[in-house]
């Protein structure tokens, strides 16, 4: 019976020795992939890229597995190309992962290389493309790949340095129930202004009361006690105010203070049928070029621009000349799109250029596009996109760019930072918001939704 057993195993292991034999005469032969490498990732229609975000992430390239035919260890080099064609490649990153994320950084230093640049006072242009392709190789160099090349639009907004030649953040804002519940978030900025120690506020109020104070702080607060348009520092000194748009100016020098209705607003049929469908859109302030500026849907039709709402003063242009009038027949044609409007009033020059604008969309706002168009936010300054009395519904709401869903941001981890990721939908309640985003934050794309 023993020997029965030890013949068995015998046969066992010539068994396995011979098939261990068999499969070293095996070959396996890896052939390039027929299809190359496919990005799997989204990439924005544009890439804003302001140094103060350097350490932000810019872009993550994600792509599928390179087919070898068989497995094998394969190596991927992200490459970058100023002139296009890639004669020029210079290699980005290398993993042996499918996924590279590239800076804010890195996207400045190779928008330099290609020649752009964010100073006004130079001719070099501040959007142009970069490009960039994967490539996949086995060994060293083996049997090489590539992507299909991948450009980017990247835009380096212009620099502001002093204020570009305008005005500053005041130290003071607005706080009360007539603006933020008190502090339930930032106060009403005050801008500087031409005149020394004069300081002025555009913003929309609701019922209830107000006061001035600095650094969103308590320790020095102003209000007005006597009703005297001078402010104090007294107790039971809050300023009832009436809902609607104001400008509100201080001079600290004597502490006198104004409060009076001002908006301008675009009106016509190339927006809200000459204000039969709905208030016109508001324009907001933009220190930093002392202008008016506001992010809007137009239709085909004809615009113009009116104060307050109203038929008071309304501003168009009858000569074509780019400078705004009151002349008959001065409405101004506009086609259907995007758009950033500017007026300066100090000189009544405009523009209406096409851009892009970002909006808010939800089961909090309009059921997700269905009830009408997002809720438009308008760039105010380089990189910082603003709206207020923004009505929202209990649901959820994200931000997507130019009512499509090409370019979407929610918050996936409750961090008041957008990302792209999936299931990020931000919860909304019921009431009236200021929403702010800010892409120039160091620590990522910044939202604020404060409720009223």
């Amino acid at each position: 019976m023993k020997n029965i057993k030890l013949l068995a195993l015998l046969l066992i292991a010539l068994i396995g020795f011979n098939a261990c034999d068999q499969e070293d005469d095996l070959v396996f032969t890896a052939q390039a992939p027929v299809e190359g490498i496919i990005f799997s990732n989204s990439f924005l229609d544009e890439y804003i890229l302001t140094p103060t975000a350097s350490s932000n992430l810019g872009e993550r390239f994600t792509w599928q597995n390179a087919n070898y035919g068989v497995p094998t260890n394969t190596t991927y080099e992200l490459e970058n190309s100023i002139l296009g064609d890639f004669t020029d490649a210079t290699t980005v990153g290398t993993t042996d992962g499918n996924e590279l994320a590239v800076t804010i950084g890195n996207l400045l230093t190779f928008a330099e290389a290609a020649g752009l640049d964010n100073d006004p006072d130079t001719d070099l242009p501040n959007t142009g493309m970069l490009y960039f392709r994967v490539k996949a190789f086995i060994g060293t160099e083996g049997l090489p790949t590539y992507s299909a090349t991948q450009e980017l639009n990247v835009v380096l907004p212009e620099e502001v340095i002093g204020g570009g030649g305008a005005f500053e953040v005041a130290s003071w804002g607005v706080v009360g129930s007539g603006y933020n519940n008190w502090g339930a978030f930032a106060d009403g900025k005050f801008y500087t202004t031409a005149t020394p120690g004069v300081i002025v506020s555009y913003v929309n109020l609701l019922d209830g009361e107000i006061k001035f104070r600095e650094n969103n702080t308590w320790d020095s607060s102003l209000g007005d006690a006597n009703n005297d348009g001078i402010l104090d520092g007294d107790n039971d000194n809050n300023i009832a105010v009436t809902a609607g748009d104001y400008k509100i100016t201080i001079d600290t020098n004597d502490n006198s203070y104004t409060l009076e209705p001002f908006s301008w607003g675009v009106v016509g049929s190339g927006y809200n049928d000459w204000g039969g469908a709905g208030p016109d859109a508001k324009f907001y302030y933009d220190y930093t070029t002392d202008t008016f500026k506001v992010g809007v849907q137009l239709l085909d039709g004809e615009i113009k621009f009116r104060m307050n709402n109203a038929w008071d003063v309304a501003l168009g242009d009858a000569t074509g000349d780019g400078v705004l009038d009151t002349d008959a027949d001065n409405n101004i044609a506009s086609t259907a799109g995007h758009y950033l409007i500017t007026i300066n009033l100090n000189d009544n020059s405009y523009t209406i250029e096409e851009s892009n604008v970002y909006g808010v969309v939800g089961s909090g706002f309009n059921d997700w596009g269905g009830a009408g168009p997002d809720a438009s936010l308008t760039e105010v300054q380089p990189g910082v996109w603003f709206a207020e009395n923004i009505t929202l519904l209990d649901g959820e709401i994200k931000f997507r760019q130019n009512n499509t869903w090409d370019v979407s941001y929610g918050d996936a981890t409750g961090d008041n930072i957008l990302d792209t990721d999936a299931d990020n939908n931000i919860a909304s309640e019921a009431g009236n918001y200021v929403i702010s985003i800010d892409f120039n934050d160091a620590e990522g794309i910044k939202y604020s939704i404060g409720k009223r």
